[in-house]
């Protein structure tokens, strides 16, 4: 069976964003380079999840070749997603590796998949990632310098921080229409 492969060695550009107003968005991961642009579907736990693991990999490498920057803050590119906004799949499983040769983190993306024939929980890394492979169509590979990791992660957390608000009693987003809390027994009240 052939795989499609997404790769992007050195994007010009790689972003979260989003489709859709807080409480019915949908997340996008988005890599470009040159005038190729692919798209693929996500969860909001899943970015979440992909920036703090991207920032504890760099906070973990120490190395005198390659300069680690800080965190940031504020993310500085805060454009919308390039169009068209294709997406190619709905991201299931995610890996992170660092490239020690090339100074970069390397991130693979597989499709969800309906089969159920993967190894138990605490099989070996490598017996793992042989069956997601096996059984992926197509995987998006993308390598980013530190520095863009520490750019998409600080984009990442602002993008999903910029949903709906949490509720203070029952911490469950408030929708524009209003919430019932279950901590208030279903009386609706003013939150402030």
């Amino acid at each position: 069976m052939s795989i499609v492969e997404h790769r992007y060695d050195s994007p010009d550009r790689f972003v979260v964003g989003t489709v859709g107003e807080p409480g019915d968005r949908a997340f996008f991961l988005q890599a470009r380079q040159g005038n190729r642009i692919t798209s693929v579907g996500c969860e909001k736990q899943q970015v979440s999840v992909l920036a703090e693991h991207l920032n504890r990999i760099l906070d973990e490498i120490v190395s005198a070749r390659a300069p680690i920057p800080a965190a940031y803050s504020q993310p500085r590119d805060t454009q919308p997603l390039d169009a068209p906004i294709d997406e190619e799949f709905k991201v299931g499983t995610m890996t992170l590796a660092w490239d020690p040769e090339q100074l970069r983190v390397v991130i693979e993306m597989f499709p969800q998949s309906d089969e159920t024939e993967m190894p138990e929980p605490d099989a070996p890394a490598d017996e793992v990632s042989a069956a997601e492979a096996a059984r992926a169509s197509e995987v998006f590979v993308v390598r980013i310098t530190p520095d863009e990791c520490r750019e998409f992660a600080a984009r990442a957390e602002a993008v999903v921080s910029a949903g709906r608000p949490a509720c203070p009693f029952c911490a469950q987003p408030v929708d524009p229409e209003g919430h019932i809390c279950p901590r208030a027994n279903g009386y609706r009240r003013p939150l402030f």
